[in-house]
């Protein structure tokens, strides 16, 4: 199960599972060159609004463009992330 943290930034949202690691190292992806540096920075930046990516194995970090609300991004980013824990 993913779950989502308030970060001090509000265009930023900090994700956690239970299970599963996302990286086995620290990986940060902040534009649509970067994105084949981690599996999942295609999947993430295909989202609308996503802007930033920080992975880490315990926890994922995404940044939104301000004009997008989270009401319409934070289900999307959860799907996205468990679908690729539950890939692996």
């Amino acid at each position: 199960m993913i779950q989502a943290e308030r970060t001090p930034n509000p265009q930023s949202l900090k994700f956690t599972a239970a299970d599963g690691q996302f990286a086995d190292g620290v990986v940060a992806i902040s534009s649509q060159k970067e994105i084949s540096r981690h599996p999942l920075g295609q999947p993430l930046f295909a989202l609308d609004g996503v802007v930033d990516v920080f992975i880490t194995p315990e926890f994922v970090t995404v940044s939104k463009d301000p004009a997008v609300e989270w009401s319409n991004l934070k289900a999307d980013v959860e799907d996205t992330l468990a679908d690729y824990l539950d890939g692996q």
